[in-house]
C-alpha cells in the first residue's frame, strides 16, 4: 500500500472540506496535541440526556487528523455517550489492525489503511481520544 491508496477519496473530501469545524458555545471542550507531529484538536460536545446532541472540532494538523475529526463529528451526533465510546473503542481496533465490527463504522473504514503508516494512527485517534477523555470527565492536556 503507498500513501495514494491512502488518501482515498472520503479522507481527502473530509481533510479539504471538513464538516462541523467550529467551536460550540457552552459545549463540554476537549484540547489535545500530538507532540509527534504537532497536530492539535479541540473536541466540542453538547450532551443532552446522556446523547451526543452536537459535535464539532477545531484544530490544525495534518490530512488524517482533520478528516477523522470531522467524520467523528459526524458520526457520534445523537448517540447516546455509551454507544459513542462503543463506536470510539471499535474505530480505535479498525485503525491499530485488530479485530473490529466495521458494520457500525460506515464512512469511517476508509481511515482503516493508517494501520499499514504506524506514525499516522496517533494522528487518526487524536480527536477519538479527545471525545473518550470528555465523556470520562477527564481535563485537557496542557
Amino acid at each position: 500500500m503507498n500513501l495514494q491508496d491512502l488518501y482515498r477519496h472520503v479522507i481527502l473530501d473530509h481533510s479539504q472540506r471538513p464538516r462541523n469545524r467550529h467551536a460550540l458555545a457552552n459545549a463540554l471542550a476537549v484540547r489535545l496535541l500530538n507532540p509527534t507531529c504537532g497536530d492539535e484538536v479541540t473536541l466540542y460536545l453538547t450532551v443532552e440526556q446522556g446523547v451526543v446532541a452536537d459535535a464539532s472540532f477545531e484544530g490544525v494538523g495534518c490530512s488524517i487528523s482533520i478528516a477523522s475529526a470531522s467524520m467523528l463529528t459526524e458520526a457520534v451526533r445523537g448517540l447516546p455517550l455509551s454507544e459513542a465510546l462503543v463506536l470510539s473503542r471499535a474505530f480505535r481496533r479498525l485503525v491499530q489492525g485488530e479485530d473490529a465490527d466495521v458494520t457500525k463504522l460506515g464512512d469511517l473504514e476508509a481511515l482503516s489503511g493508517v494501520r499499514q503508516f504506524p506514525a499516522r494512527i496517533k494522528c487518526a485517534l487524536l480527536a477519538w481520544n479527545a471525545l473518550e477523555q470528555g465523556i470520562r470527565g477527564e481535563p485537557d492536556e496542557p
